[in-house]
């Protein structure tokens, strides 16, 4: 339903798209798919494209060049859609920029580094089990970006502020041994 439910959304946009002009859509990817050339510089959506791939909703379609079962390549697949989806996480919460793979160290890179985050959600998910807590990752994450720390400086003194724990902050910090810092301490 959901597949089905994006690409109405991409060719009703793309119906209106059209009444405004032509040569807009055909640098976007995402309408290039359903459109195809009616004559000279004029374009109408391809409604057997349209329907074609309306066989693959809700379905994975994948090219392997491994000779394993279909149900194996599908797990892996699924696993490595999990690390990249706790690498994108990761990047938004540090708020890093889009990478580009040009080059086998960026590549190296971005393994690296997905790998890495995948492991710091492994190890966090089994110190919160092991406290018997149950938490959601999506939760985890969005108590943990609330939490914040400010310098000040105060009558010539500096100081630091926490932000209120929210959420599951609290669970989280003990979880990993790490000290609730006062809201308000001397730097």
């Amino acid at each position: 339903r959901k597949d089905a439910h994006d690409r109405q959304a991409i060719v009703e946009h793309l119906r209106e798209q059209l009444k405004q002009g032509e040569k807009s859509l055909v640098g976007n990817k995402g309408y290039r798919k359903y459109l195809r050339v009616a004559g000279k510089e004029r374009f109408v959506i391809d409604e057997q494209k349209i329907k074609a791939e309306a066989r693959y909703d809700g379905k994975w379609v994948l090219r392997r060049n491994l000779d394993l079962p279909a149900e194996q390549i599908a797990l892996k697949y699924k696993q490595l859609w999990m690390v990249e989806d706790i690498f994108r996480t990761m990047k938004s919460i540090l708020d890093t920029r889009p990478i580009y793979h040009k080059c086998t160290e960026t590549i190296r890179g971005h393994v690296f580094c997905s790998f890495l985050a995948l492991c710091l959600r492994k190890e966090l998910a089994d110190r919160l089990a092991a406290t018997g807590s149950d938490l959601e990752w999506n939760d985890v994450v969005r108590d943990l970006v609330e939490l914040q720390e400010m310098h000040t400086v105060f009558s010539g003194k500096p100081f630091v502020l926490r932000s209120q724990l929210k959420g599951c902050v609290h669970k989280v910090l003990q979880a990993v041994g790490v000290a609730v810092a006062p809201t308000v301490r001397e730097a």
